[in-house]
């Protein structure tokens, strides 16, 4: 009857340790060309891991619409997500993948008093893209990575997703100057709102930075990652240049080095992914995301 009666009173603990237990809302951004409809697995890897976690993968943008200049996507994502943050008193967790990445940036810079706690950027060109990747060729068949920025970097080029960050190494002045998005984003033009919007920015409790080797479409693989030889990117001669020896991090220009301080940037490699398969990776999963979801 004793040994009956503990067993009872721990299967009673356990009951009421799952029933407290409450897990923050998992708000997901897509990327280029996608929609809603790409994440079911991840949506299942949250809910294994995180029983009762709501997932809200927004349905905006999605496919060709991706296209669209990434400051309306930011406004649109804003205006679906904002509500979410308002009902979630202990705040909420982003996984932005690819272009959506970038379109999350937008939204914690832009956004004074969002609840953010993880940002786990997956696979995002976080450093600007710069490769003659499938979808280049798919979007601009005349065109390669060494002659795009006649497009790119005209007020027409601008209205485009991709274009809008899109950093061409060999023509920095005309990225830094036509740069509708990324160079303000990075500061690395000067934008009135710097300050403001990086102190917004570093509201967030976590940076998560995923990405790998054989993603075959952010180029350099290492924008999709922040620190030392992640988040690197060309110098005019093609060579990854360490974000530690880049003025965007030396200058804090809109926070890394704050968060690197203060220890809130997490990096996640993972070797042998494609970018098409992060969100639907289990391993990538189980390795780079789901401690962060608490």
């Amino acid at each position: 009857m004793l040994m009956k009666g503990v067993c009872m009173w721990s299967l009673l603990a356990v009951c009421v340790l799952c029933v407290c237990v409450a897990y923050k809302p998992v708000i997901v951004v897509h990327g280029l060309f996608d929609s809603s409809a790409n994440f079911i697995n991840l949506n299942k890897f949250i809910n294994q891991s995180h029983p009762g976690t709501n997932v809200l993968v927004i349905d905006l943008f999605d496919r060709s619409a991706s296209l669209q200049p990434l400051w309306k996507q930011v406004e649109g994502f804003t205006e679906a997500i904002y509500p979410i943050m308002q009902n979630a008193a202990d705040g909420v967790h982003l996984i932005c993948y690819s272009q959506g990445g970038l379109v999350c940036r937008g939204i914690l810079s832009t956004l004074p008093d969002h609840n953010v706690h993880s940002f786990i950027s997956l696979s995002s060109p976080q450093a600007g893209q710069y490769g003659d990747t499938d979808y280049l060729k798919y979007l601009f068949p005349q065109f390669v990575k060494s002659n795009l920025y006649h497009v790119c970097y005209t007020s027409v080029g601008q209205r485009i997703s991709i274009c809008n960050y899109w950093n061409d190494p060999h023509h920095r002045d005309m990225y830094i100057n036509s740069s509708d998005y990324m160079a303000l984003l990075n500061s690395e033009r000067a934008n009135p709102n710097t300050t403001v919007w990086k102190e917004n920015f570093l509201r967030i409790k976590k940076l998560v930075l995923i990405g790998g080797p054989d993603d075959g479409v952010i180029t350099p693989w290492q924008s999709s990652f922040f620190l030392f030889s992640q988040f690197g990117f060309y110098d005019d001669n093609e060579t990854v240049v360490e974000l530690k020896n880049q003025k965007v991090f030396l200058m804090d220009s809109f926070g890394l080095k704050t968060l690197y301080a203060r220890g809130d940037l997490a990096l996640c490699s993972v070797a042998g992914v494609t970018h098409i398969l992060w969100h639907s990776n289990e391993t990538v999963y189980k390795n780079c995301i789901e401690k962060w979801l608490t």
